[in-house]
Order: C-alpha cells, then sequence, then structure tokens
C-alpha cells in the first residue's frame, strides 16, 4: 500500500510539472497584442465545390459574386493591403522565358480562355488570357470574362507595385529550379518577401539559399512530430528552426503549451505561427473566414490568421 501511495505522489508530481510548464494560465500578455492577418490570393473568388485536389478547377462554381476582384491580380492584392492584410500570399509558375507568372491553377483551361499547363507556357501568351473567362456560380452566367484581359501579372510588377507589401510566395511546382531562380533574382534585392512555401524542393532550395523563412508538407509534418514528442519540457525542438509553422485550428489546442507558450517557443527560435482555420478532412485546411470562425482565435493570438476574405475579417479585426 505504501508504494502504491508513493507512485500516485509520483504521477501527481508529475502531472503537476507538466500542467505547470504548458499552462498558459500565468502568462502576462500585451494588452494591445493582436494577430495579424494573411490574406491567402488575395480577395478573389470563394471556390463553392466539394472536390479539392491539386488539379481542382477553383473557378467553376464560386460563391455569388459580391466583387469584381479576381485572385492573384494587383487590384486584388491592392485592396487586400487596403482591407488590412499584414501579408498578401501569392501562387508563381517559373515560365518558359523564366518569369514568375502570378497565376493560381495548374492548368489553363479553366479560369482563362487559354489552354494548357501553366508553366508550359511564355509570358507572352499568358498576358493575353482573359482571367476572367472561366468564373460562374451557376454554370449558365459569367459576369467576369472580359474584365481580366492582359491582368496577370509577373512576380516582379507585383513587387514593383505594391513595394511596401510584404508576400508569401507559393511555388506551384515541385520543380527545384523555382527556388533556384527566385534566388538568384530576388534575395539581393529589396523584394518584399516574407516567406515561401509549397512544393517541397523549390521551398528547400530556397530556403537553403536565402534567409527566407517558409514551411513545405515535409517541414510541417517533421517540426510537428518532434514538438508532440518533445513540446512538454517547454522548449521547441531544432527542427522547428527558423521557419513557420502552419496549424488547423481544430487541432492546435492538442499542442503544448497552446496558445500563448506554443508561440513564444516558436519565437524563441525564429519560427512564425500561421492558424488555418478547420480542417476540412480532404487534405487540406480552410481558412478563418467568417465571424465565427474568427470568434474561435484565441484571444490575443502572438501569430498571423490564414483567410480567404479578408474583406470581412480585415475590418472585424482592425
Amino acid at each position: 500500500m505504501r508504494r502504491i501511495k508513493q507512485l500516485f505522489a509520483v504521477i501527481v508530481c508529475l502531472g503537476a510539472a507538466l500542467w505547470l510548464a504548458n499552462t498558459n494560465a500565468f502568462v502576462s500578455l500585451p494588452a494591445d497584442q493582436q494577430p495579424k492577418l494573411i490574406a491567402h490570393r488575395g480577395i478573389h473568388q470563394i471556390y463553392a465545390g466539394n472536390d479539392r485536389n491539386a488539379d481542382t478547377c477553383t473557378a467553376n462554381p464560386v460563391m455569388p459574386m459580391a466583387h469584381p476582384f479576381i485572385a492573384n491580380t494587383i487590384a486584388s492584392i491592392e485592396a487586400s493591403f487596403d482591407a488590412g492584410a499584414d501579408v498578401v500570399e501569392v501562387d508563381v509558375h517559373l515560365t518558359t522565358d523564366d518569369q514568375f507568372a502570378v497565376f493560381h491553377d495548374w492548368t489553363l483551361d479553366c479560369q482563362t480562355d487559354g489552354t494548357g499547363v501553366t508553366h508550359k507556357q511564355d509570358m507572352a501568351y499568358l498576358r493575353g488570357l482573359d482571367l476572367g473567362y472561366g468564373y460562374t456560380s451557376d454554370g449558365e452566367t459569367y459576369p467576369l470574362r472580359g474584365t481580366a484581359v492582359g491582368r496577370m501579372p509577373t512576380l516582379t510588377e507585383v513587387f514593383e507595385t505594391v513595394p511596401d507589401g510584404r508576400f508569401l510566395v507559393n511555388f506551384k511546382s515541385n520543380r527545384p529550379e523555382s527556388g533556384d531562380v527566385l534566388v538568384d533574382r530576388f534575395h539581393q534585392t529589396e523584394a518584399p518577401i516574407w516567406g515561401v512555401y509549397g512544393g517541397g524542393p523549390p521551398t528547400s532550395g530556397a530556403m537553403n539559399s536565402s534567409d527566407w523563412t517558409g514551411f513545405s508538407r515535409q517541414t510541417l509534418k517533421a517540426c510537428l512530430f518532434r514538438y508532440a514528442l518533445t513540446g512538454w519540457t517547454g522548449r521547441a525542438p531544432a527542427v522547428c528552426a527558423d521557419m513557420t509553422v502552419a496549424v488547423p485550428m481544430d487541432y492546435a489546442p492538442y499542442l503544448w503549451g497552446w496558445p500563448h507558450k506554443f508561440t513564444r517557443r516558436m519565437h524563441a527560435v525564429r519560427t512564425e505561427v500561421i492558424l488555418w482555420g478547420p480542417y476540412d478532412g480532404s487534405g487540406f485546411s480552410s481558412g478563418v473566414d467568417d465571424l465565427e470562425t474568427l470568434a474561435r482565435v484565441p484571444v490575443q493570438f502572438d501569430g498571423y490568421i490564414w483567410t480567404n476574405r479578408i474583406e470581412v475579417i480585415g475590418p472585424a479585426l482592425r
């Protein structure tokens, strides 16, 4: 009986120590601390379908159109910063003439009046396309046709037009040369790149050859798995250093020290934290896109919120 009592006492002490190391009950927070916002693709039309994969046509169908903005265009990007974005996420494809076309889809057939794989075209061809051609909510009417002819920008044009912005660059392929060209072209300039992510090889290459942070599926899995094993100690593992960590909000509460001790541990190893919306079960995470989901964000969260609806979330947060 005595040994049982001693074992019980040890378990209680260990449990108390774990709780004290990871509770946020005694964390002092700055009164003006607010989360920052990442506008995914800028202000854009919201895909309404259920099928989500790398080849999904995000222009058909979309939710009823409440504004004329099209993802990844300069007008969309400028409006996102006006709405309160701290960072705008943009999608890039390295074209046959070594330009970074800013466009989401892997192929052109759905959204535009063009055809073919996006990165297998030159910029002259891409510039001639109508970016609003394929958008429809009902499959019958196409109200954005003709409104965005010639509006696909290069990444250079985006940086020149919005030099004071900050951008998260998404590599839309696994081609290693995309990362190499991005570093060669922009790392020694005043390019406003906040971070990189997407395809594993170009993301890793760009991070290894520059001081940009970022993430890929591989780096996220490595960091969060190791943190799940060792985060109870109060420190972030070395594998989490100098990167960006993104977590769905319905999984985040299971992280040691969530939310404030977790973000502080990551900041201690020079890593930013992005909070996605709920995991949707298809391999993709949603954004914080409505006021109900925004209310689930921890009070005074010291990280970045990922949103597809910056025009809604920005004004509500500010």
